[in-house]
């Protein structure tokens, strides 16, 4: 089976970070683990100033978590350590010294949105609708609600969650999830790489401090995320969250 790839390049001084895996660009669990990892390498890497955090293909940005690995969780502890692999992806994208900018050209569910909230700046296409559909098959979009919240506030992600239809682009923008939308690609990343080429010619300990200001009072997450995980950890365990999951993945 294709486990997925990460790869990076870095170019005067901007990181173009990028995921990608044959099932819709979702995130088994060592896909996961090599992502954070690259991050905590860029992290460390004087060389770099910005990350561009984007996904392959033109269509969809993030299925989300690995429907695959959810359907073999058997215990609480595998459930937990599953849905503990968002949490610390989240974590490690909020603790980044360097600003991450997301690159959004499709659709994106679940977990995706949670990465897409977590980023600090993001470009969107028109086609980059979004979803949250784990309430529908029993888990609830726990682990990142915090991100999620934090961008669009309570309400609009309340109407996400609870909806578990489809938002378009607009509605996202709107909400403050997209910091812009446009047409197609190319004119995103014709913007994104001006924007982000200029931005990595700005003091990087400037940078650094607005990161922190960004992410001010959210230091909790080190235990509010793993308590979360083990909530959607228990619920998987259910037989109507595993009905479910066949029958969503069918």
């Amino acid at each position: 089976m294709t486990k997925g790839n990460i790869t990076y390049i870095v170019i005067n001084a901007v990181a173009k970070l990028q995921f990608s895996h044959p099932k819709s660009n979702a995130f088994p669990s060592e896909l996961l683990q090599q992502l954070i990892d690259t991050i905590q390498i860029l992290d460390a890497d004087n060389d770099v100033k910005i990350i561009v955090l984007e996904s392959a293909g033109d269509k969809t940005f993030c299925a989300g978590a690995s429907f695959d690995e959810l359907l073999a969780i058997t215990n609480l502890e595998d459930g937990t350590k599953f849905f503990s692999g968002f949490a610390n992806l989240l974590n490690a994208m909020r603790t980044c010294s360097k600003l991450i900018i997301g690159r959004v050209q499709g659709k994106a569910v679940g977990g995706g949105v949670g990465i897409i909230a977590a980023c600090d700046y993001t470009f969107a296409t028109e086609q980059a609708f979004i979803k949250l559909s784990e309430l529908s098959i029993g888990i609830g979009p726990f682990v990142i609600a915090p991100a999620i919240e934090r961008k669009i506030g309570l309400s609009a992600f309340s109407e996400l969650s609870l909806s578990t239809n489809w938002h378009t682009a607009d509605w996202a923008f709107q909400k403050g999830l997209y910091t812009h939308v446009f047409h197609d690609i190319l004119a995103m990343d014709i913007t994104l790489n001006d924007f982000s080429n200029n931005l990595a010619t700005f003091s990087k300990e400037a940078l650094y401090a607005m990161k922190k200001v960004l992410w001010q009072n959210t230091a909790h997450w080190e235990k509010l995320l793993y308590e979360r995980a083990a909530i959607s950890g228990r619920l998987v365990l259910s037989e109507e969250t595993k009905k479910a999951l066949k029958k969503f993945k069918s």
